[in-house]
């Protein structure tokens, strides 16, 4: 029954000329904002990332800290982003295995990464495997050969 109405009342104004507007009315000009106005958070942050020429760092910060999203849970569980300069990203791998798995997946990680950042941004993708001291000695020990002789005393 509503539907009806609507109709009719259309119909009604179709006659009278006064068609119903399809398209959102404008604004009117109101008060313009300038420079002295408090600005929008989000806004003053982009202006300052802009001026100080952060964009691109907090990028990457942003990927590095979205890692386990960009990459997946079974590769971040087992890499993690070390650093990000002149185009080259270093990823660690916790072992020799999942190194090699990174390197066979650098071309789709690029390309992943260039998603997220803008493209051309990550050219390579360098990968280091685990990372272990030198070898712990156990004690002391002399050279040389030990015996009767090597008495003191």
């Amino acid at each position: 029954m509503a539907r009806e109405k609507l109709a009719q009342a259309k119909a009604d104004a179709a006659k009278r000329g006064q068609l119903p507007r399809r398209e959102p009315r404008r604004k009117a000009a109101g008060p313009r904002r300038d420079a002295s106005d408090p600005q929008l958070f989000g806004r003053a942050i982009r202006d300052l990332l802009a001026d100080r020429g952060w964009e691109q760092d907090v990028a990457v910060g942003g990927v590095f800290g979205r890692w386990k999203e960009i990459v997946g849970p079974d590769l971040a569980a087992h890499t993690r982003p070390e650093t990000f300069a002149e185009g080259e990203v270093i990823v660690s791998a916790d072992s020799t295995a999942w190194a090699t798995q990174v390197r066979l997946l650098a071309p789709t990680l690029v390309r992943r990464l260039n998603e997220e950042l803008g493209d051309n941004t990550v050219q390579r993708v360098k990968v280091r495997g685990p990372q272990r001291g030198p070898a712990q000695t156990r004690g002391l020990r002399v050279t040389g050969s030990r015996g009767p002789g090597d008495t003191y005393g």
